[in-house]
């Protein structure tokens, strides 16, 4: 039986279908994907009674508009945005309720970048190697949203989650990352590593699902020569030949050919996801207790 169906309104810049993405394909060369805020992807399918591993909608910069062929329950969470339901304000970080044919509209976030758009049902796009995640960098996945397209939604299967009160932290002012040293923070120099913790970096307009790119004060290298490719994981904090580092993210690739100054956690990561050009980052460097 059809869950019904999801009509694209209004696309906006860049929204993407999102779950916790393709786990364990590295080795095949295949990113991970995923929604880079996922406590809000969690949060917005925990709103209307989906499972985790639901997939949502990801909206970049200005958001999106759809319709509902049937009556339907839609959260809104990660960076705030006004929300409307055929025009009227609604509530964004709560349920909502859609008569069949209404139009959700989530406008430019007020603050930070991406909201997340859940569903009850969530969007039932066919999986590829276990996700519903759009990947940027190797194309697997259902196609960034346009205009006019039409998304599947599965079955409505638990209840909405109504809450007097959320407690969701704003999207940061400056983006602060902790940085555990390795594993070639040997092929820079001491004073590469001060400047990595006291250096003030602005994130430039050329960021994306893939990296976020900085940037400011460049990282001195002690160690000229080629370095054969290693594998990469997501917050993997890898330094061209320009000096100014790059920060990996979810559709990052599983290999790189420089130097890897530092690894972000990943659980300390997910606020770069609301990370705006513009914003400054600092890094806050340790190295790993022996």
């Amino acid at each position: 039986m059809s869950g019904g169906t999801l009509d694209v309104v209004r696309a906006g810049a860049l929204t993407t279908v999102q779950d916790l993405g393709r786990s364990g394909h590295a080795g095949l060369g295949v990113p991970r994907a995923g929604a880079l805020d996922r406590p809000a992807h969690l949060l917005a399918n925990r709103l209307v009674g989906n499972p985790a591993d639901a997939a949502t909608l990801e909206t970049t910069l200005t958001g999106v508009a759809v319709r509902t062929d049937r009556p339907a329950v839609a959260a809104v969470t990660g960076a705030p945005a006004p929300v409307r339901v055929n025009g009227r304000p609604a509530a964004w970080g709560s349920a909502v309720h859609l008569p069949a044919g209404a139009v959700l509209d989530v406008g430019a976030p007020t603050s930070g970048l991406r909201s997340y758009v859940a569903v009850d049902g969530g969007i039932a796009v066919a999986p590829v190697l276990g996700s519903r995640s759009t990947d940027l960098l190797s194309g697997l996945g259902p196609a960034t949203l346009r205009d006019g397209g039409t998304l599947p939604l599965g079955e409505p299967t638990g209840e909405p989650l109504y809450a007097d009160t959320l407690l969701w932290e704003a999207p940061p002012e400056e983006l602060v990352l902790p940085v555990l040293l390795g594993p070639r923070d040997d092929w820079f120099t001491a004073a590469a590593v001060s400047t990595l913790a006291t250096g003030r970096y602005e994130i430039s307009q050329h960021s994306n699902r893939i990296a976020l790119r900085l940037e400011g004060p460049p990282l001195e290298r002690a160690v000229h020569r080629e370095m054969p490719s290693e594998g990469m994981v997501v917050g993997a904090v890898q330094v061209p030949p320009d000096g100014r580092p790059v920060v990996f993210l979810a559709d990052c690739p599983t290999t790189g050919g420089y130097p890897v100054i530092g690894v972000v956690p990943e659980s300390l990561l997910y606020p770069a996801a609301q990370a705006a050009p513009g914003l400054t980052v600092r890094f806050v460097p340790r190295r790993h207790r022996r």
